[in-house]
């Protein structure tokens, strides 16, 4: 029965994890950048290559100058970062938009603007510059493309010499493609970024269609996919990018994510071991490999995981959140609360965290710290069921059948499937015979 009573509890877990540490918000007034570039063909140069080179000398002068706007004018400069670090993480929030494109044989013109919601990118920075997986990829990505394009000028003096260089110009078109791709590639990350998963594959598509070998578009296409709700092809292309890098620890993280959303946590330890073995100063595989052991019931070594996390990033919330969680799991009640004490700490607006205080309170004989928790967390989310169920729960277990009935009834009709799992609950016991539960059970039937 022990088991039974936290069942709820579990499967709030992850949705909380979510809430709390991955939030989003609104929008407000877009400013626009537009720059020019003119690129003169060599006599190895077609349309296709001039394009390519002029579009990422385009794309590279807009985004230096929405970097150079968000240093001067918003609160991108509190985040301590250099200029080409924010024209980094820039390239996958938005993309320049072509206006006017011309080619007359001997150049090509090439006319684009970036408009974007400054307050917005300001926030998905802020979001990209703590997610240290997304900002290598986008730091990658920009260093393809620079060595995409000092190979083309490499290769271009080179022909200007040997024109007849059949294979320097294989090289030549090679280089381009690989050009192409980046950007591409960068396009698919914005529009990732965005929402707009869709979008992101088929930009990722043609990435790969122009370098094969792209094993971080294999990757960021897996992604695309696992967040669309497709985890096998997510797998795939996972499988892809580890056989083209078989040290690219971040595909090893979502490979093993994408094996536990089918439930398959033995490949998921494996992954998450692999990419341990590849980089062990990484918290955050700790605290995913952590999150399998908790999720499938070995809670000594999930713990272990967290303990981990938290000694690498002693400020890491979530990892000390689900210390907690498995703490109730193995009854040690007080190590739960201080696990919950710093959670709350750390993230005053947690509501899962007064919620899992509350549980260890009550679980722990402490009734009054237990209510206060429970009123807490229902103060910072008024449609938390399980709060309003665990409070009317505590009132039950000292025998205050009124406000027992006032929140478990609240309880039932914010989460019908409750009042089933209240039926067998032994907690209840001493409420089942007062006339007020059977009156709430009388209504919630009569209602079905």
């Amino acid at each position: 029965m022990f088991k039974k009573i936290y069942y709820i509890f579990y499967t709030t877990i992850i949705a909380l994890i979510f809430s709390f540490f991955y939030s989003t918000a609104a929008t407000a007034e877009n400013v626009t950048f537009i720059k020019e570039y003119t690129y003169m063909a060599s006599d190895i140069d077609s349309k296709v290559s001039s394009r390519a080179i002029a579009l990422e000398q385009v794309k590279r002068a807009l985004l230096e100058q929405l970097g150079t706007y968000l240093i001067s004018e918003t609160d991108v400069k509190n985040f301590q970062m250099t200029k080409d670090q924010i024209t980094t993480l820039t390239a996958g929030i938005v993309s320049a938009e072509i206006i006017d494109e011309k080619w007359d044989g001997r150049s090509y013109y090439l006319k684009a603007k970036i408009a974007a919601d400054p307050k917005e990118v300001v926030k998905s920075v802020d979001v990209l510059r703590n997610d240290k997986q997304k900002s290598k990829e986008l730091e990658d990505s920009k260093k393809k493309a620079e060595e995409a394009l000092k190979e083309v000028e490499r290769l271009k003096k080179e022909l200007e010499l040997v024109k007849a260089d059949a294979k320097k110009k294989g090289e030549y078109t090679v280089a381009i493609k690989e050009l192409s791709a980046t950007d591409w590639y960068d396009k698919g990350q914005a529009l990732f970024t965005a929402g707009k998963l869709q979008g992101a594959i088929e930009n990722f598509n043609k990435a790969i269609e122009l370098n094969p070998q792209y094993a971080e578009a294999y990757l960021a296409r897996g992604t695309s996919y696992y967040f669309l709700g497709d985890t096998q092809q997510g797998i795939k292309n996972y499988d892809r990018a580890i056989e083209l890098k078989p040290d690219n620890f971040v595909a090893y993280v979502n490979r093993a994510s994408a094996y536990g959303k089918l439930g398959n946590n033995q490949l998921a330890i494996e992954n998450y071991n692999k990419a341990i073995e590849l980089n062990p100063q990484e918290p955050y595989t700790y605290y995913s490999r952590g999150l399998v052991y908790l999720t499938s019931g070995n809670y000594q070594q999930a713990i272990e995981n967290f303990n981990k996390v938290i000694e690498l990033d002693p400020r890491y919330a979530a990892a000390y959140y689900l210390r907690g969680s498995a703490y109730i799991y193995t009854r040690n009640y007080q190590l739960a609360i201080q696990d919950f004490n710093k959670v709350i700490e750390l993230t005053p607006q947690h509501y899962g965290a007064y919620y899992g205080r509350g549980l260890a309170y009550t679980n722990s004989g402490n009734s009054q710290h237990a209510i206060e928790s429970y009123n807490r967390a229902i103060e910072l989310n008024p449609q938390f069921a399980l709060a309003y169920y665990n409070l009317g729960r505590t009132y039950s277990l000292n025998n205050n059948t009124q406000d027992a009935c006032i929140f478990l009834k609240k309880a039932f009709d914010l989460n019908s499937e409750l009042i089933n799992y209240s039926k067998q609950d032994k907690d209840l016991e001493n409420i089942r015979p007062s006339s007020c539960y059977k009156e709430i059970m009388s209504e919630k039937t009569s209602t079905k």
